[in-house]
């Protein structure tokens, strides 16, 4: 009796709950614990040190993705930095910090589409204009959507044949300096892709253009043993599923599904309803972790399918279900406002990203 409770204890001390719900899951059985947030600005650093000490590594995160972009202070390409960026110094620290916590650090460059947003032109595209799939596309004086242009993000062209030199000389550096073995490309919400008055790639599958950037990514990190993670709703039909023109395509390039190489790590996300679309990357022999936003209840859910899709799976499929990212979409200064409730209070006190972090992360 007395080894029966000890070892009752073990189990019940070794469990997480859902918020509101009775349903005990074992702690840590998730390869993927994750947070995605952009990467602190050089100021900022300390607090977001601090962030990751006190509530990153209390709740188990094992992987940290940071959107560096240009937030950098790049040598191989200083004409592309932003100001105030993170020196390597800093970065060093990010490194220290993360290594001593077991957490994985992943940076992140936007590739392909997000080379600009709403009325301004990323640095890529800003320096190096000739990269742009649409250069007829003119940023407006005040953005709005939808608009005539069909404008959300410019994208580079794939094809262009001095793209990828600087977009790798970025890549390599940036790895180098988080001493990371793994890469995210972004690569979400592409729009402009093999249009038709682009003397390189109009015309073209935009499925096969999509995938072969992909490859192109995917092979330069294997040359190092580095792997690559994307977002995943390019691949996903937004006619057939419903899931729409956000987060799925409705420009064709769903099909690249099943040309793209199988060792990547999708991150699917899906931020109004949780949608099962995991098991549909998985049995394409793909893996992926489920990433939510700021509904709890949607991310709790989330949360639930993906050990119930480890629990049922087959053993060739199980190892594909890689667990769940929490994904933050202000800046690092913002966000540990709200976080920390010092900033100005949101109209919409329930579905914040902070609060969706603390749903499924519990301390």
């Amino acid at each position: 009796m007395k080894k029966l409770l000890t070892m009752l204890l073990l189990l019940l001390g070794s469990t997480v709950l859902y918020p509101s719900s009775s349903n005990a899951l074992p702690k840590d059985t998730l390869p993927v614990r994750g947070f995605c947030i952009a990467a602190p600005m050089g100021a900022g650093l300390a607090p977001f040190l601090k962030f990751i000490r006190e509530e990153l590594a209390p709740r188990h995160i094992n992987t940290l993705v940071l959107r560096v972009d240009f937030n950098y202070e790049y040598t191989s390409h200083p004409e592309l930095r932003d100001p105030g960026a993170l020196t390597k110094a800093q970065v060093k620290e990010l490194v220290q910090v993360c290594r001593q916590h077991q957490i994985r650090l992943i940076p992140q460059i936007n590739l392909l589409g997000h080379q600009s947003w709403a009325g301004t032109t990323m640095n890529l595209l800003k320096v190096y204009p000739d990269f742009d799939e649409t250069p007829w596309v003119k940023m407006p004086a005040k953005y709005e959507w939808p608009n005539a242009d069909g404008l959300y993000c410019k994208s580079y062209c794939p094809l262009h044949p001095g793209v990828h030199k600087v977009v790798f000389e970025l890549v390599d550096e940036v790895m180098d300096a988080f001493e990371a073995t793994a890469f995210h490309a972004g690569m979400d919400e592409v729009f402009y892709l093999g249009e038709d008055k682009c003397p390189r790639c109009g015309g073209r599958d935009k499925a096969e253009l999509y995938a072969g950037e992909v490859w192109k990514i995917r092979n330069h990190l294997a040359q190092k043993g580095r792997t690559l993670w994307i977002w995943g709703d390019r691949l996903l039909d937004g006619k057939t599923t419903g899931m729409g023109m956000w987060e799925a395509s409705m420009n064709n390039t769903h099909r690249a599904v099943d040309l793209v190489p199988k060792d990547i790590m999708i991150c699917d996300w899906h931020y109004e309803r949780p949608d099962k679309s995991p098991v549909y990357f998985a049995s394409k022999g793909l893996q992926v972790i489920t990433c939510p936003w700021r509904k709890p209840d949607n991310a709790v859910a989330q949360l639930k399918d993906m050990y119930d899709f480890r629990s049922s799976a087959t053993p060739e499929m199980k190892p594909r279900y890689q667990g769940m990212m929490q994904t933050v979409w202000s800046d690092a200064g913002h966000f540990l406002e709200e976080f920390y409730g010092r900033g100005k209070q949101q109209a919409d006190t329930v579905n914040t990203s902070a609060n969706c972090f603390r749903a499924v992360f519990k301390k």
